[in-house]
Order: structure tokens, then C-alpha cells, then sequence
């Protein structure tokens, strides 16, 4: 009787760097590359039509190289928990391998598959590949809990030891006797589904921006790597009205997918950085991109909670707004604010937008204009882009509202200011909303100040063509510091801390970020919610300790983009 394996694929949707499958293929005859996909799941789930056809293209592409290796992969329908009891039996299995992953939800999956495993008499395998340390380790270097300030972060990464370096790649030679089963009927049986199979209408349907698979991204890694100059001098990147496009070099949904190893990302960027410094030690700053990743994954692998304001020990809890209209028109781009609405359009369009478009968005949400909480915001990215996950998603809607990690809650980001410096001739916004390609770039970016014969040569009418403006900006972000200046307030009464030493007394506003003093008052402002009604909805929630550096946070903006 022959030794059988199964790899079983989630994210990891590589054949580079994947030590899983590479220690599942060692002594044992045959291997079967396995993608369990739940048709029930993809015809309910909330999962925009990009995100599945980036994944479907990303198994496809897994499908393409196996049969270099006069295999195929095994695409089954159904949920683990029913699907490998059968798969165990039917295939005489004796082995089963995967990527190890951190997130809560995930980790309790794969104990029900390790148990259902051990039960059949199998041997299973776990490797960790998704991200570049151990949570776990990471974790007990600090006491049991996550670090939860990037500085505190990378004093433990620096205490952790090198990376370990990227296995090889699976080719022919590293299978040596072992052989992939496929039967003459396997598309019928296993083959790649396509969008119509899983209920989707394609018709009309436009061709991906962003492709999916491991052989699109490793092309895009040699493609971001021969930019030795970025590199060798590495600052964050700026922004300007190129950069809010999608680049042929982006790498941040196929690290999420994980069609691109990021320990192969890693060493990649160290080794070009040792060539062009000759020799030198590259800064910190240099994987700011993948730590950012590493700090999000630390925070949240051991809080189930993570991706909700009640119950999550590390997020303030604020009274937000519930207010499904307003919702609806910040999702659907029809806010009246050209620079939120064109950011909105590009994300349902392409399922991507560049990292301070993200912040301009989600601060324009929360606690910038509409007051809604970042819970709603996270669920329309969780839909729409194709990079989100649910760690570094959920990470960054707490921090952006100010909810967790970042307390500097007078910065705000203009719905106009910002967008006007960004690309001053306004060609992002006419691009992504047609309707005001005809408005000057002095009227673009605040069409509702165009005189009524400008907007009529630009054939928009504002409020016939294209909305106003939902809110007033100045007035509703200034009510919206308030609030948060009270609910910071009291928790600085509850936990002791002085969390409004940092508020500036006489802020000015720079880079289309607006800044507000704690001590300006608001005339008119009768509905700022008083401290009887906050109290109440602060007690559950926990804030760190702001004497903390927080300088790697915010906007800083240490994180590189991925973009």
C-alpha cells in the first residue's frame, strides 16, 4: 500500500516558497493539490465579483503549472469538515499538508480538520509561510500579548532573529518519485469553476486590472525590483495623480492571496538593497510595507473580536451614527464630493485604491464627516478590494477612526483640500466620473461653487447631474473633533491618561489635512453628544498609553506602499 498525500491550498496559492507542500511531496507516492470551494458560500457571500474573479484566476493559474508537472489541481466542492472525511477514504490518504494561518477564524477551522485528520490516521503538516515570523513566538516574547504600537512592534522583531530564507520552488526535480494522480475526466469533476458556475452575471463585464496568480506575481516582483533608484534611496512614496492608478508593479493583492511569497518579497529587497549600497544594512523602513502586514496580523491573531468595536478589548467604544442613507451614498460614490465619490467609483470599478486614497475615504466616514463606524466601512472594503484582509482590513479602519493604535483624532482629512494637491488638474476625477469632465480644475474638486453658466457649459447642473454635497465639511468635521475630544476626555477620567497633551493649541493645516484646536468652539453645535450619554459606551473599550512613541503610526506614514 502506497503513501498518499493531499496539499490542501487556501491562501499560499503558490508552487514558490510553500514548505508545506514541499515537505508533503518528501518520501510518499502520490500528492493531490486540493481548493475546497463552498458554491453555497460564493452565491451569498458579500464578495464583489473582482474578488472572485482575481481568485478564480489565481487557481487557474496554480491549475496551468501543475500540469507542467503532468498534474492538475483538484478544485472540490463542498465545506472541509465534510469534504476530507470522504477525500481521506476515497484516496487511501496518509498525509495532509497546509499553511499555517494566524487569524482566529482560521485557526479554529483547522483544529476541527486536524482532529477529523488524527481520527482517520493521518498525518498532517502545517508550516508557516504567510507571514514573515511566528505570531505565536512573537506573542510569548511579550508576555502573552500582542505589541500594540509599531515601535513596540519592531523592538520585538528585532529581538526575533533573521527571516528564514524561502524554500525552493516545486518543479519536477524536487517531487523526485512521487506523481499526481489525474483522471481522463478531471475538468469535469475538479476543474477551475468559472463566474457563471458560482452565479455571477458577466456579461459586460470588463477585463481585470489587476490579474490574478503566481506567474502575474512574480513578473510584477522583477518588474518592482528593477527600480534600483527607488530602493537604493528609499522613502515612502509620494502621491500624485500617477500613483492614484493602478501600477504594474502593485504586489498588495497577490501578497494577500499569497500568489507572492512575502519572505521571497523580503529577501529579494535585501539582497538588491546589499548590491546597490554595497553591502550595507538596509533600514528598517525598507519592508515597512510587509511589517505593517506582520503588526496588523500580531494585534489580531488572538482576538476574535478584532473585526468589531463591542467586545474587542483594544477598541474605544464610540456612539457612532447609524445611518443606512448615508452609508449607501459613501459606497456607491454619490456623497457630492468628487475626490470621495472618484476614490469610491475606482474601488467597485477595479477593486483597488492607493493607500492615502483609503485614508481620505475611510476618515470621511468615520470621524472626519459622517460619523458612521468603521465596522460598515470595513464590510465595503471587505467586499470591493481585492488586497483586504481580515487582520490588516480590520487594523486599519481602527486605526484611521481613531478607534485603536492612532489618538490624534483633530488631524482630518479634506474632501477637497487633499484631492486638490494631489492632482491639481483634476484628470483622476474625470476619469472615474465622466459627468464632470467638462468642470475646469478650478471648479472640479468643489463643483458646487462653479457659477450656474460654468456648470451648464459643463453640462453638469450640481443637483440635477451630479449631487451636492451631503455635509457640510468644515461644520460637520469640527462637530465630529468635539466629539471625539469628549469621549477621549472621558476616558482620560476613567484610565488616568493625558490624552489631549498632544492636541495643539493653535494647529494650521497643511497637505490638505485640516487641523482644529480641542479648545475651538463650535457655535450652533447643540447636538454634540454630552458626557452622560458617552460614558456608558466607554467602559468596554481599552486605550494605550499615548506616552508611548507613537511616531510610527498615523500620519507618519512609515507604512510603504504595496500599491
Amino acid at each position: 500500500m502506497g503513501c498518499n498525500s493531499i496539499h490542501w491550498f487556501r491562501k499560499g496559492l503558490r508552487l514558490h516558497d510553500n514548505p508545506a507542500l514541499l515537505e508533503s511531496v518528501q518520501g510518499v507516492d502520490t500528492i493531490r493539490c486540493v481548493y475546497i470551494v463552498d458554491p453555497w458560500f460564493a452565491g451569498t457571500s458579500s464578495l464583489a465579483i473582482n474578488r472572485w474573479g482575481f481568485l478564480l484566476q489565481c487557481l487557474e493559474d496554480i491549475d496551468t503549472n501543475l500540469r507542467k508537472l503532468n498534474s492538475r489541481l483538484f478544485v472540490i466542492r463542498g465545506q472541509p469538515a465534510d469534504v476530507f472525511p470522504r477525500l481521506f477514504k476515497e484516496w487511501n490518504i496518509s498525509r495532509l499538508s497546509f499553511e499555517y494561518d494566524s487569524e482566529p477564524f482560521s485557526k479554529k477551522r483547522d483544529a476541527v480538520i486536524k482532529k477529523l485528520a488524527t481520527e482517520a490516521g493521518v498525518e498532517v503538516i502545517v508550516r508557516i509561510s504567510h507571514t514573515l515570523y511566528d505570531m505565536e513566538v512573537l506573542i510569548e516574547r511579550n508576555g502573552g500579548q500582542p505589541p500594540l504600537t509599531y515601535k513596540h512592534f519592531q523592538k520585538l522583531i528585532s529581538q526575533m532573529g533573521p527571516v528564514e530564507m524561502p524554500v525552493k520552488m516545486i518543479t519536477s526535480e524536487t517531487m523526485g518519485r512521487c506523481t499526481m494522480p489525474v483522471l481522463d475526466d478531471h475538468g469535469d469533476r475538479f476543474g477551475v469553476p468559472s463566474l457563471e458556475e458560482l452565479g455571477f452575471e458577466t456579461e459586460g463585464l470588463t477585463s481585470a486590472v489587476w490579474p490574478g496568480g503566481e506567474t502575474e506575481a512574480l513578473a510584477r516582483l522583477e518588474r518592482h525590483l528593477e527600480r534600483k533608484a527607488w530602493v537604493a534611496n528609499f522613502e515612502r512614496p509620494g502621491m500624485n495623480s500617477k500613483s492614484l492608478l493602478a501600477s504594474p508593479t502593485g504586489l498588495s493583492p497577490y501578497l494577500r492571496f499569497g500568489c507572492l511569497s512575502s519572505r521571497l518579497f523580503y529577501f529579494k529587497l535585501t539582497e538588491l538593497y546589499k548590491k546597490v549600497k554595497k553591502n550595507s544594512s538596509p533600514p528598517l523602513s525598507l519592508y515597512g510595507q510587509l511589517f505593517w502586514r506582520e503588526f496588523f496580523y500580531a494585534a489580531g491573531t488572538n482576538n476574535p473580536k478584532f473585526d468589531k468595536m463591542e467586545g474587542n478589548p483594544i477598541c474605544v467604544q464610540i456612539p457612532w451614527d447609524r445611518n443606512p442613507e448615508a452609508l449607501a451614498k459613501w459606497a456607491e460614490g454619490k456623497t457630492g464630493f468628487p475626490w470621495i465619490d472618484a476614490i469610491m467609483t475606482q474601488l467597485r470599478q477595479e477593486g483597488w485604491i492607493h493607500h492615502l486614497a483609503r485614508h481620505a475615504v475611510a476618515c470621511f466616514l468615520t470621524r472626519g464627516d459622517l460619523w458612521i463606524s468603521w465596522e460598515e466601512g470595513m464590510k465595503v472594503f471587505e467586499e470591493l478590494l481585492l488586497d483586504a484582509d481580515w487582520s490588516v482590513n480590520a487594523g486599519n479602519w481602527m486605526w484611521l477612526s481613531c478607534s485603536s493604535f492612532f489618538q490624534q483624532f483633530f488631524h482630518c482629512y479634506c474632501p477637497v483640500g487633499f484631492g486638490r494637491r494631489t492632482d491639481p488638474n483634476g484628470d483622476y476625477i474625470r476619469r472615474y466620473l465622466p459627468v464632470l469632465r467638462g468642470y475646469p480644475a478650478k471648479h472640479i474638486y468643489d463643483p458646487w461653487n462653479a457659477p450656474e453658466d460654468v456648470q451648464r457649459a459643463a453640462n453638469c447642473v450640481i443637483g440635477v447631474d451630479y449631487p451636492r454635497p451631503m455635509v457640510h465639511h468644515a461644520e460637520a468635521s469640527r462637530l465630529n473633533i468635539e466629539r471625539m475630544k469628549q469621549i477621549y476626555q472621558q476616558l482620560s477620567c476613567y484610565r488616568g491618561l493625558g490624552l489631549l497633551a498632544s492636541v495643539p493649541s493653535n494647529p494650521s493645516g497643511s497637505g490638505g489635512i485640516m487641523q482644529y484646536s480641542a479648545e475651538e468652539t463650535i457655535p450652533g453645535c447643540s447636538n454634540v453628544a454630552d458626557r452622560n450619554t458617552l460614558e456608558g459606551s466607554l467602559t468596554a473599550g481599552k486605550l494605550f498609553n499615548p506616552e508611548e512613541e507613537m511616531s510610527g503610526i498615523g500620519l507618519q506614514y512609515q507604512r510603504q506602499s504595496m500599491d
